[in-house]
């Protein structure tokens, strides 16, 4: 007798938590309930993922981490892959709150801090907003948010690389089009967005359909509405002036040198924001999204550095 077919409510839950060496669950912070996956023991890492991905995204780093002798977690954004889809909260303070929450949730006095592209923005955040909960940082395709603000507004050729997120800003087209044809857009964004090396069609076709699950698309968007329109406001006035306070933990931050998305003369020089050990890698040959396309090096990397107890050398 063979398995009846999954009812469209277990589908959601079925893409954002395979099998895998890791366990899922969900922990409670900041107001909402977030899915995480973790595996291994040790001192904890806090995995946060970008657009238009999801935990899933960190499977490689997941295990090499364990393996390495640490706790391992992946965590789901609000409103993505399984955690709580809320109807506001995008901001990115409220966010890296979020995050910081988690990390209280999930007992640990502090975490090193991973973060990729929207995930890498909201951990610079998270670490000025509450740097007692972060021993240390690494960011990946983002630049400190100050830097991503001036180059969004001063260099033309950064600003049409993220054309993205001014198309973002339309009411409601966003959300249709990154759903359409069965989230084929977010296809081809992850397709442009890497170098040669891009993920495989399984990988893609996984993110598109985590993409596709009601309300995802919406909440994926807001954040980067918030980041536009706030601009001008003085709620980003206020946010972009908190950031300017120095951070004062050890970073790493991590650049593939083909990333069309981010420019590396945008994210290059974030380290003027960072009173600590800080050190800056490039790798060539990758594109927006190293950790997948060369997850070996990239987990090597990140590995050797968070064992490393002087890392400024």
């Amino acid at each position: 007798m063979t398995d009846p077919a999954p009812t469209p409510s277990a589908q959601p839950a079925s893409v954002v938590r395979p099998d895998g060496p890791w366990t899922h669950r969900d922990v409670a912070a900041n107001g909402a309930r977030f899915h995480i996956a973790e595996a291994g023991d040790g001192p904890l890492v806090l995995l946060v993922h970008g657009f238009p991905q999801f935990w899933w995204t960190w499977r490689e780093q997941l295990t090499a981490l364990a393996d390495a002798g640490f706790r391992a977690v992946a965590v789901d954004l609000r409103g993505v892959g399984g955690s709580d889809r809320t109807p506001r909260g995008y901001d990115p303070a409220n966010l890296a709150l979020d995050i910081t929450g988690v990390i209280r949730s999930l007992g640990e006095p502090d975490a090193a801090l991973v973060g990729h592209d929207l995930g890498g923005y909201l951990a610079w955040t998270a670490a000025v907003m509450r740097p007692g909960l972060v021993r240390r940082l690494v960011v990946s395709s983002m630049p400190h948010p100050r830097r991503w603000r001036s180059a969004m507004l001063a260099d033309y050729r950064q600003s049409a690389a993220s054309s993205h997120i001014w198309g973002f800003q339309r009411p409601w087209i966003p959300e249709r089009r990154l759903t359409a044809d069965d989230g084929a857009l977010v296809g081809e964004l992850i397709r442009q967005w890497s170098g040669p090396n891009a993920p495989d069609d399984k990988a893609i076709e996984t993110y598109q359909r985590a993409m596709c699950i009601p309300s995802t698309a919406h909440c994926s968007v807001e954040p980067y509405r918030w980041l536009v329109r706030s601009l001008a406001r003085p709620d980003g006035v206020q946010f972009y002036r908190r950031m300017k306070r120095p951070l004062r933990v050890p970073t790493l931050h991590l650049h593939g040198s083909l990333d069309p998305v981010t420019r590396t003369r945008s994210a290059a020089g974030s380290g003027e924001y960072v009173e600590a050990p800080y050190r800056w890698r490039l790798f060539d040959g990758l594109g927006h999204f190293p950790h997948e396309e060369d997850p070996v090096a990239f987990s090597s990397e990140l590995v050797n550095w968070l064992k490393d107890p002087e890392p400024d050398r």
